[in-house]
C-alpha cells in the first residue's frame, strides 16, 4: 500500500526508457494491442550473402595468385610466374594507413603498396555511407566468423553471450588496439613513413604476412584455433572484441547519415529484430540505432514482419532499399579501385631485382625500430 507521499518507482527511469516500454505480448510474441500489415518476403540476406561469397572467391583468387608469385621468386624462377595481384594489399591495413598519411602530408601517392591505401579509403567510405557495411558485406574474416557462429547455433542450438559487465570492457579491446596502431602512425614523420615503407620489411610486408600463415608457429596456431572454436559459440568473437579494423570503420560509421530507424506506432513489439541482430543490439527498444557496432547487415529489417516498422534511411527520408545499398557498396569499391587502376596508381613500383633479393629472405627482416 502506497501512502500519499510515496514516490512511484517509475520516476527513477529515464524518460526515454518509459517511451520504449512495449505492450504485453501474446503467447505468439506479437502485441495484443496492435494490428499490422505483414511484409512480403525479404531477399536482403540472399543479396548480402552473394556479396560475401563473391568477395570470398575474389580473395581466394588473389591469395592463390600471390602464392604462385611468391613461389616464383623463392625458387629462383623455377616455377610458373604470374604478376603480383595488388589486391593482396587489402590485408595490409597498417601500410594503407601509413600511405594515406604520407599522401595527405605530401600530396604524393607512395609507389610501394598504393593499393593498400585505396582499399582502406574505399572500405572507410563504404562504412560512412552504408554504416559498417564493410564488415558484414565484404570482409572475408567477418564472413567466416558469421558462418562459424551460424554453424554453432545449428549444432548446439544456441550461441552464448558474455554478461554485460564483461562484454563492455571486452569490446573496448579493439579500440585499444586501434589506438595503439593509430598512435604509432600518428607520431611518424614523413621521413619516418618513407623509411618504413621503403625498408626491406616494408617492401615485402605482404610476403611476411603470407609466411606467417605458411610457417605458423605453435603459439600462433593455438591462438587462431582458439578464435575459430570460440567463434562457433560466440557471435563474431574476433570482430566484436579484437578487430582494430572493425573499430576504425565503426567509429567512421557513427557519422553516417544512414541508420536503422524504428517506427514505434507500427512496431508490434515482437522483438524479432533484436533476435536477428548479429551485433546483439536492442533494436526493438530504441527509435534509432546509433551504435558503432551496427554493421548495416539489414538482418533486423529482413526479420521484421510489420510493414514500415523498421527501415534503413537517412533522416526521416524513405527507406533505402536493399538494391540501393548493394549498388552503393559496389559503386564505391569498384569506383575507387578503378580510379587507382586508370591513373596508374594501383600497382607497387618495386623492381624485379628487388623481389629476387628480398622475397627468399623475407622471414629474416625485422620490424624497423
Amino acid at each position: 500500500m502506497e501512502g500519499p507521499g510515496a514516490v512511484h518507482p517509475a520516476i527513477f527511469y529515464r524518460a526515454a526508457d518509459l517511451r520504449r516500454v512495449p505492450p504485453a505480448p501474446t503467447s505468439s510474441g506479437v502485441s495484443a494491442r496492435k494490428s499490422f500489415t505483414r511484409r512480403g518476403p525479404d531477399r536482403t540476406p540472399l543479396v548480402r550473402r552473394a556479396f560475401q561469397a563473391a568477395f570470398i572467391l575474389l580473395n581466394l583468387w588473389i591469395g592463390a595468385r600471390f602464392y604462385v608469385f611468391v613461389r616464383y621468386y623463392e625458387t629462383g624462377g623455377q616455377t610458373a610466374f604470374v604478376p603480383r595481384p595488388p589486391g593482396v594489399e587489402g590485408w595490409l591495413p597498417i601500410a594503407g594507413l601509413m600511405n594515406l598519411k604520407y599522401a595527405l602530408l605530401t600530396g604524393l601517392v607512395p609507389e610501394v603498396h598504393p593499393a593498400a591505401m585505396f582499399l582502406l579509403v574505399s572500405f572507410v567510405a563504404i562504412s560512412f555511407v552504408a554504416r559498417k557495411a564493410f564488415c558484414s558485406w565484404l570482409c572475408p574474416v567477418g564472413t567466416l566468423s558469421e558462418w562459424l557462429w551460424e554453424g554453432g547455433r545449428e549444432i548446439v542450438g544456441r550461441n552464448f553471450q558474455a554478461p554485460r559487465w564483461l562484454d563492455i570492457p571486452l569490446r573496448g579491446l579493439k579500440y585499444l588496439l586501434l589506438g595503439f596502431f593509430g598512435y604509432a602512425v600518428a607520431t611518424m614523420t614523413v621521413p619516418d613513413l618513407h623509411g618504413f615503407i621503403t625498408s626491406p620489411y616494408g617492401l615485402v610486408a605482404d610476403v611476411k604476412m603470407l609466411n606467417f600463415f605458411r610457417h605458423i608457429g605453435t603459439t600462433g596456431a593455438v591462438v587462431i584455433a582458439g578464435l575459430l572454436v570460440g567463434s562457433v559459440f560466440v557471435k563474431n568473437l574476433w570482430c566484436r572484441y579484437l578487430c582494430p579494423y572493425g573499430a576504425l570503420v565503426g567509429l567512421v560509421a557513427l557519422f553516417s547519415p544512414a541508420r536503422i530507424r524504428r517506427e514505434a506506432d507500427r512496431c508490434i513489439d515482437c522483438a524479432k529484430c533484436a533476435k536477428a541482430c548479429p551485433s546483439l543490439l536492442p533494436v526493438d527498444r530504441v527509435v534509432t540505432v546509433k551504435s558503432s557496432e551496427c554493421t548495416g547487415c539489414l538482418e533486423c529489417v529482413a526479420a521484421c514482419p510489420a510493414e514500415g516498422a523498421l527501415r534503413l534511411s537517412a533522416g526521416r527520408s524513405r527507406a533505402i532499399p536493399t538494391w540501393a545499398v548493394a549498388a552503393t557498396i559496389a559503386f564505391i569499391f569498384l569506383g575507387i579501385v578503378g580510379f587507382a587502376q586508370i591513373t596508374g596508381r594501383w600497382h607497387s613500383n618495386i623492381p624485379d631485382a628487388v623481389y629476387r633479393e628480398l622475397v627468399p629472405a623475407a622471414d629474416s627482416f625485422a620490424h624497423p625500430q
